[in-house]
């Protein structure tokens, strides 16, 4: 069965054009049935060049969070996504709606988590003169940023690197590490369980690691990274 999925952005749609273009070419099973955003973002266009529902729930045009929350779940509960996926959405959402979607939203995120939770990760992770960096796809808990981690690319910090070079090396492996996470996602039992995933009912030892555990080669099975279990 395709798994159903919303995406929500704030910014150019990368990732969600490099989820779009992985289902496009046959090897994520899903369908993306809706982008949406929290303001006139780049990434709705995108969305509807590939004629996809483009969603604006513009924050400024409601009188508090809870009204904008209102709309967004309500939006988001239209489409019965099987997945939420945050491909860089830049507002926070209060536990209230995270709750209402525990275990079915994801987020990704430029860093090693659970270093350099918010904002200004590549700047951060230069300034304590880190070895490596990287993304993480993790799922969404009240906790900004903190939810457990499901899978992590990571990239060596070269001495020439400032946050802006650091981003834009990052990039290519966030493009590869969200459609390969949501490979899996849509085709092998993955649940959140007070805080533990697990994965084929068992729980998950540390982060897939893109390239190791998540096959960048498209075949995206992982291996050796669920712990002994029972």
């Amino acid at each position: 069965m395709t798994a159903r999925l919303v995406v929500l952005l704030s910014g150019r749609g990368t990732n969600f054009t490099a989820l779009q273009q992985a289902i496009h070419e046959g090897w994520l099973k899903a369908e993306i049935c809706a982008a949406i955003s929290d303001r006139d973002a780049a990434g709705l266009e995108l969305a509807a060049g590939w004629g996809i529902d483009a969603v604006r729930i513009d924050r400024r045009r409601h009188p508090d969070r809870a009204s904008f929350e209102s709309s967004l779940a309500a939006a988001v509960t239209g489409y019965a996504p099987d997945w939420i996926v945050l491909a860089g959405f830049m507002r926070v959402l209060s536990t209230d709606f995270v709750t209402q979607f525990l275990g079915r939203m994801i987020n990704i995120h430029p860093s090693l988590l659970p270093k350099y939770r918010g904002l200004d990760t590549h700047a951060r992770a230069l300034a304590a003169g880190d070895r490596d960096h990287g993304a993480s796809v993790h799922f969404v808990t009240p906790e900004l940023d903190g939810g457990p981690v499901l899978s992590q690319a990571r990239l060596a910090i070269l001495p020439d690197d400032d946050p802006e070079r650091l981003a834009e090396r990052l990039l290519p492996l966030e493009h590869q590490l969200l459609p390969a996470t949501m490979a899996l996602l849509t085709s092998k039992p993955v649940e959140l369980r007070h805080e533990q995933i697990l994965l084929d009912n068992q729980p998950l030892a540390g982060p897939l690691l893109l390239g190791h555990d998540l096959d960048d080669r498209r075949d995206f099975r992982p291996r050796g990274s669920v712990s002994e279990h029972g």
